[in-house]
């Protein structure tokens, strides 16, 4: 079947979006100041926005040609590193452990002596990756970065599957490497569970597979689990309970989602104080593959409002469907309202496996997944190229602007992390048990870098860079901050602080951005400014540890420095 649509391109920024969709071409049409139009006569289906990728904002750069490692898991450190994991009964890899450095292991399968690497670190400036040794295995495990800067990692499956695992980064001129430790190991095993830093500075490790309690690290009143129901009744026939949705909301309580429910949960107390409205449009969480996102917490940072967005039809799983399509619907939420409901609204495509990651202007990149299907392997179909832009502050049905697709189809275990310099990292993609290069969607070794709008060279001019900057800001203090820019300084200039994630099948744990209180940029010196920051009250809107500070000048962010919150 063969249309005629008049196709109509624009550039305008978010404050003056108007009338943004038509009916029927909605994930393409804007209707806003036009540039140019053509008239395009081309199939139905995605291949609708071949004509239009030039004229979308965001470009995209391969890194690496050959990681040598597929990434399921990936974490940014405080060196700028980043942590690429995968799992260790994988079978062969291809980059090779240090010589001397095989893993002897009588129980595997596969590869009793296995002198491949599982894990690696990467230097996106020099495009230089180095293996680290992972002994056991870390199939759908969790991980969150503890207040020092040490990335925990926790379960798995078979032998990983109770294991704790350290990883103390270093820099980039030193060496570090996985620590398994022995002293200790989780309470339940825990395989699909989410990790979450808590005000104290301790994780709370939430779910996992046949796994309805949650444990703490370090361990709580003589350790054990603590039964959490919540998780069993949210589990149907095909799951759907696995890698909750877990949110550190302002007054101290966790917003915890499952399938399409969620609860507020006092975890000091094993307590649900209340249960929000059923999320409509299907289960969202594994193997139904949505995403959620906490949205920046800003003003006094008392309130907090939670997006869900994308999955699978229920029975996809089941039956191994890969053509049925995806949910394109989204919900929000006001987690800390009283009378709290979901406001739903549609992106402009069906999308499973994407992944939502904060970018330091507050507003949310969704990008990665399919359209059709569901996770697991070879279990999905479709790829979702487009990138999606979602602006918090524009009201419902106007939120969602399409960005410029990658080529690379990043499917089933692939990742989205924020970058320092305000790119966003892409890697992953292996929807097969084992790596396998010659099919549709094959193993991905290629790591990209997705730029967005902000980072175009012409606006260059108003990207402010930090010059100072203290290393330690602590609880409700005021330090201040002190940028440059080519152009004079004509308003205010944000200061934003994001953590470092970990991001794994869809979602990034610990995932958070908090815009602090600033005063007007005031001169300094010649070309600087000087503002004055607050930082934030306490742990409950800020866990303490490394954070990326960005300053945000009017939508530009700088490259961000990192500082210790405590």
């Amino acid at each position: 079947m063969m249309i005629v649509i008049q196709t109509v391109f624009f550039k305008q920024p978010w404050s003056s979006w108007t009338d943004r969709h038509t009916h029927t071409l909605a994930p393409y049409v804007t209707k806003l100041r036009i540039i140019q139009t053509v008239k395009l006569i081309i199939p139905l289906h995605s291949t609708l926005m071949i004509g239009l990728r030039a004229d979308l904002p965001g470009t995209w750069e391969l890194l690496v040609a050959n990681a040598g490692i597929a990434t399921m898991h990936t974490a940014v450190t405080r060196f700028n590193t980043v942590v690429l994991l995968d799992r260790t009964n994988i079978g062969p890899t291809r980059k090779m452990l240090r010589p001397g450095h095989c893993r002897i292991d009588p129980q595997d399968p596969l590869l009793k002596r296995d002198c491949y690497a599982h894990s690696a670190l990467f230097d996106p400036a020099t495009g230089l990756i180095r293996p680290l040794m992972i002994l056991t295995d870390t199939w759908c495990s969790s991980g969150q970065f503890l207040p020092d800067g040490t990335l925990l990692q926790t379960g798995g499956d078979r032998d990983g599957v109770k294991k704790i695992r350290k990883f103390i980064p270093c820099e980039k001129t030193s060496f570090c490497d996985w620590e398994e430790l022995e002293e200790v190991e989780l309470a339940q095993g825990r395989w699909y569970s989410t990790n979450q830093i808590l005000p104290d500075g301790s994780v709370i490790i939430v779910g996992g597979r046949a796994t309805a309690s949650i444990e703490f690290f370090p361990s709580r009143h003589g350790g054990g689990a603590v039964n959490f129901p919540f998780l069993a009744e949210a589990e149907d026939t095909q799951m759907d309970n696995l890698y909750p949705y877990v949110h550190l909301l302002p007054n101290g309580h966790l917003f915890v989602f499952a399938k399409n429910r969620a609860v507020l949960y006092d975890y000091t107390n094993n307590k649900v104080l209340k249960q929000y409205p059923k999320l409509d449009g299907g289960p969202r969480n594994y193997p139904s593959a949505g995403s959620s996102a906490m949205l920046a917490l800003r003003g006094d940072h008392s309130s907090a409002t939670i997006v869900v967005c994308g999955g699978a039809q229920f029975g996809a799983f089941i039956e191994r469907n890969t053509d049925t399509p995806a949910h394109g619907s989204c919900g929000r939420i006001e987690a800390t309202e009283l009378t709290a409901v979901w406001e739903m609204e549609d992106m402009p495509f069906g999308r499973i496996m994407g992944d939502m990651v904060l970018l330091p202007t507050g507003d949310v990149l969704i990008i990665n997944g399919a359209e059709a299907g569901t996770q697991g392997f070879e279990m999905a179909s479709q790829p979702c190229l487009y990138p999606l832009l979602y602006g918090p502050d524009e009201p419902v049905g106007l939120r969602f602007m399409t960005l410029n697709p990658g080529s690379v189809p990043r499917m089933y275990h692939s990742t989205a992390n924020l970058l320092p310099d305000g790119r966003i990292l892409i890697a992953g993609s292996n929807p097969h048990y084992f790596y396998k290069f010659e099919a549709e969607f094959p193993t991905e070794l290629r790591i990209e870098a997705f730029s967005p709008e902000y980072l175009l060279a012409e606006k260059a001019n108003i990207r402010p860079t930090i010059l100072e900057l203290p290393e330690k800001i602590h609880y409700g203090g005021g330090f201040d901050v002190v940028v440059t820019t080519e152009l004079p300084v004509v308003g205010i200039i944000e200061v934003n602080i994001a953590s470092a994630p970990f991001a794994t099948h869809s979602f990034s744990q610990g995932q958070r951005l908090v815009k602090l209180a600033v005063s007007s940029a005031v001169p300094d010196a010649v070309g600087s400014y000087r503002i004055s920051c607050t930082a934030p009250p306490d742990g409950r809107v800020a866990p303490p540890g490394y954070y990326m500070v960005f300053a945000v000048n009017t939508g530009v962010p700088s490259v961000a420095k990192w500082v210790k919150l405590l």
